[in-house]
């Protein structure tokens, strides 16, 4: 059996039928225009963008689109997710609806600054001990 593992979100977005394409490409744009640093790839056999750790994921399906905003990003937006069929950190946008790009614009921003966040907590951890170091008087 050949298994058909795609190499980039381009190639991953050319599997489906136009319609579905352009849903994928103005996700795709609108993730970009809110994380224009981040970095795009193919993670879990799924378009990912990857800024300061994992940022989010999307996917295509016969009926919907899955957005991965991981537990976080599900968790900030529960109020506005509601109308949506979610799990843990999934959200389902049915194809048979208007994408709610404005909210994936609102939880992209909310992504990229915990992720920054997350980032500058972690620097910091490193640096207290060496900082430290430094702030000691030296005794002879």
């Amino acid at each position: 059996m050949k298994t058909n593992i795609t190499k980039s979100i381009d190639e991953y977005i050319q599997n489906f039928p136009e319609e579905v394409q352009s849903v994928l490409q103005k996700i795709r744009k609108t993730i970009q225009k809110e994380a224009p640093e981040a970095t795009e790839t193919i993670s879990y056999a799924i378009p990912t963008f990857v800024q300061n750790g994992n940022l989010l994921h999307f996917a295509a399906f016969s009926k919907h689109i899955g957005f991965y905003a991981l537990p976080s990003g599900n968790q900030a937006f529960q109020k506005e997710i509601s109308r949506y069929k979610s799990g843990k950190g999934s959200i389902q946008f049915p194809l048979n609806e208007p994408i709610p790009y404005p909210l994936i614009k609102k939880i992209v921003k909310f992504r990229v600054a915990e992720n920054l966040e997350k980032t500058k907590k972690k620097v910091s951890k490193k640096k207290s001990p060496i900082q430290k170091k430094k702030s000691k008087p030296n005794r002879k």
